[in-house]
């Protein structure tokens, strides 16, 4: 069973995809989700990621980011049928509805999986430490219910024609978060999201200023990427906290994650760990994060990431 978690503007993100893959390695790939507006997009977008049957609950208090309507709404769908587990996507809204969903069903709550193995004995691993170990771990009694992290498996499933159950959901109006929508935004168009993305460039306090931080967008344009920043570029200013990767911020495994100015400190590491290349560039030869580059340079920011964007651009031009 899979939990389809809705953006700002009622649209399903693009963890579904890999959930829904996710939940596949156990069972039935079941998609779930509550909305409080027309479904019909959502039952289009979740049979093109492959769901074989979605449960659904349409409900004023539904709203995109509440928590207990889309608790109440797994619940419903685990009554139909006792799933063996639950998976939801490793974010803010997600990490709260497995709790509640993990309380209600007396499961195991196993949090921001990288892998997941099904079979007659479920097992899920987790990446701690920055990445330096690797847990592997299951559940004695009840669903698991799991939080996978975003870009972890890397999967997705072929379409599929699901079937539809409705579900009717009565959720209290005392329980439910107050969220007062002021606009829904959307990320700008030109750049994937930051958590799906195959490519990240991310910024540090290296970068010096906010013009400076700019470099780093530059860069990512040039490769089709998306723009993150270490918790101390955002605490000087220079970036908003949703571009934040790290232990308190946002959890990323693109195929290439390109660290600009970034000292790479153990906190930074546990968002990025899971990359699956590691370009750095930092003036500072001993800082921590060349320890986990598969290249590194040590140099200027501001002198390198003109010269790499100079030579992108003229042999994407000998290409042609």
């Amino acid at each position: 069973m899979a939990f389809i978690e809705l953006d700002a503007c009622g649209r399903v993100t693009a963890d579904a995809a890999e959930v829904l893959a996710g939940a596949a390695r156990v069972g039935e790939p079941v998609a779930v989700v509550a909305t409080d507006g027309d479904p019909d997009p959502l039952l289009a977008r979740l049979a093109e990621a492959g769901a074989t049957d979605v449960v659904l609950a349409t409900h004023p208090l539904a709203r995109p980011g509440t928590a207990v309507p889309a608790a109440a709404t797994i619940l419903a769908a685990a009554a139909l049928a006792t799933p063996a587990a639950v998976i939801l996507p490793h974010t803010r809204c997600g990490r709260e509805v497995a709790a509640r969903v993990a309380l209600d069903l007396s499961g195991g709550l196993l949090t921001d999986v990288v892998h997941i193995a099904g079979g007659d004995a479920l097992t899920t691993t987790q990446s701690v430490l920055g990445g330096a170990w690797r847990v592997v771990a299951g559940v004695v009694s009840g669903p698991a219910v799991i939080t996978l992290r975003p870009g972890s498996l890397g999967e997705v499933l072929p379409a599929a024609r699901p079937r539809v159950v409705r579900v009717e959901i009565d959720p209290d109006p005392r329980l439910i978060e107050e969220v007062r929508l002021v606009a829904p935004t959307a990320p700008v168009a030109s750049r994937p999201d930051l958590r799906s993305a195959p490519v990240v460039v991310a910024g540090g306090r290296g970068m010096g200023s906010v013009d400076g931080f700019a470099l780093a967008g530059r860069l990512a344009d040039e490769l089709g990427g998306a723009v993150a920043a270490s918790r101390a570029a955002v605490d000087a200013g220079y970036a908003t906290r949703a571009l934040q990767v790290g232990q308190s911020g946002v959890t990323v495994t693109p195929d290439l994650y390109v660290a600009l100015g970034i000292s790479g400190a153990m906190q930074h590491q546990a968002g990025m760990s899971g990359s699956r290349t590691v370009v750095a560039v930092d003036l500072d030869p001993t800082a921590p994060i060349f320890e986990v580059a598969d290249f590194g340079v040590v140099g200027d920011v501001h002198t390198v990431v003109p010269a790499l964007i100079d030579e992108i651009r003229a042999r994407r031009e000998a290409l042609r």
